[in-house]
């Protein structure tokens, strides 16, 4: 583990950090989510920078994130994001834990034999104490099944949901990755049992809008939030890539997420001509694509992930301008080959 024991002084937070971000209704709910949220997917693990991963949650919460995304299985390897940001929030957090809404997830595979992957309320329940554990927590304010699992009955899966918000071990509870009908099967047999189901998190950008067809119309009848993950389609949004491939870069590096393959002379040229669009509006091209997704009020808030202090900020920017004329959507849509 890289711990990096360089002196840090005590964290006290910002005092205008509320002032500085935007609020969103989770759905019906009493649930307000920032319009920005970080997920801890990458850059939290075992071999990466313990003092710049503190450095990011610190930085998050100075901006007015107050939301922090977790699931089981973040890393590598599996299950060390939960325990290093356990460990940032016994640093630097113990007094704002009220002022933190703090997520976790299961549904991927986490461990070996047949209980450690997909929807069973054994695996489900199991996943929620392990990582209460590592956290150090008493409860998570979200807990999310992490994707459908075609074979256990959609009641035993909701049924755990139900179960632990039941015990206190969650608060609300949520669904990541499920179809319109799905999700509206999901919330009708959890309203039945009596919980909401507050949120769903699906991925969404600009490239990958496979929920404009049907799912966020079925959310805002269920009353439900959507907090859109991969908002940069793993870094093809930026201009990161303007100029091609960069040994250092997710494709060029780590091809398990984004492979080279991926990155098409087409879809390049695509992006080149969105950063035009961006750089007249004064924004990056990371900054319009979270902007883009938050011109619907029906996206509660925007999951990003960041490598340095100095991105979260630079994401964070993003909500000082959300308005987008026709004529800018429709070049938009025109470039990606979606005339909506």
């Amino acid at each position: 583990m890289n711990t990096n024991q360089q002196s840090i002084p005590n964290y006290e937070a910002k005092p205008t950090r509320y002032t500085d971000m935007t609020y969103r209704r989770c759905g019906k709910s009493g649930i307000l989510l920032p319009a920005i949220s970080l997920g801890l997917w990458h850059n939290f693990g075992h071999a990466d920078d313990f003092t710049n991963a503190r450095s990011m949650v610190r930085t998050a919460f100075d901006c007015g994130i107050t939301h922090f995304d977790l699931a089981n299985n973040y890393g590598p390897p599996y299950g060390s994001a939960e325990e290093t940001f356990g460990r940032i929030l016994k640093k630097d957090f113990k007094k704002y834990r009220d002022e933190l809404l703090i997520s976790s997830k299961a549904g991927w595979d986490m461990w070996d034999g047949p209980y450690g992957n997909l929807g069973s309320k054994k695996y489900l329940i199991a996943s929620l104490d392990q990582s209460l554990k590592r956290m150090g927590l008493e409860y998570v304010d979200i807990f999310y099944h992490h994707r459908p699992d075609p074979d256990t009955p959609l009641e035993e899966t909701m049924g755990a949901l139900h179960q632990m918000e039941q015990q206190g071990k969650a608060l609300y509870v949520g669904v990541s990755s499920y179809p319109a009908d799905l999700t509206r099967q999901a919330s009708e047999i959890l309203e039945r049992m009596g919980t909401k189901l507050l949120i769903h998190q699906p991925r969404y950008n600009m490239m990958d809008r496979w929920v404009e067809d049907g799912l966020l119309d079925e959310l805002e009848r269920q009353g439900a939030g959507a907090i859109a993950f991969s908002p940069l389609s793993q870094g093809i949004l930026t201009d990161k890539y303007l100029k091609g491939i960069p040994e250092d870069s997710r494709a060029g590096k780590d091809k398990r997420y984004l492979k080279p393959e991926q990155l098409t002379k087409e879809k390049l040229e695509n992006v080149k001509q969105l950063n035009i669009i961006a750089k007249s509006r004064g924004q990056s091209l990371a900054q319009i694509a979270i902007a883009w997704l938050l011109r619907d009020d029906r996206i509660t808030s925007v999951l990003v992930g960041a490598s340095s202090p100095e991105q979260v900020c630079e994401n964070v920017k993003s909500i000082d301008n959300l308005h987008f004329s026709k004529e800018e959507l429709q070049t938009i849509d025109r470039i990606l080959n979606n005339d909506n």
